[in-house]
């Protein structure tokens, strides 16, 4: 599902494979593998990389999700007790790019564990 989400944006832009894997900084076979579907599980890095080199986010990679920022930011309601943690995060040195690296990190282990947990569903039915 990724590797094909990854082609479709790819030919969308209309960069061939080793066009995209230049700019993103990325192997060329793997990127291959990927989109073929014979490697499954890449690493956040990874997705980070092609995400910005797509113009995209790591949600639409990996689930196929994608908001609009105007509707991401309509839906944020910030209560005053994320507003400590923010504030707080802040003092002790965590910057814009630390919340989004983590922010991601986490989409990204929530996503390994939905395929874990689906795998091992998919391995008892049959």
């Amino acid at each position: 599902m990724i590797g094909e989400r990854i082609r479709k944006l790819r030919k969308s832009k209309g960069y061939s494979l080793s066009e995209l894997a230049e700019k993103a900084g990325v192997s060329k076979s793997y990127l291959s593998y990927l989109e073929r579907d014979l490697q499954t599980n890449p690493s956040l890095q990874f997705l980070q990389k092609i995400s910005i080199s797509l113009g995209t986010n790591i949600e639409y990679l990996l689930d196929g999700r994608s908001m609009d920022k105007k509707m991401e930011q309509s839906r944020l309601v910030v209560d005053e007790e994320w507003k400590k943690l923010i504030q707080k995060a802040i003092r002790e040195g965590m910057t814009k790019e630390d919340f989004v690296n983590y922010r991601n990190y986490l989409q990204f282990q929530k996503w390994q564990s939905f395929n874990r947990k689906e795998s091992k569903e998919e391995g008892t039915s049959g």
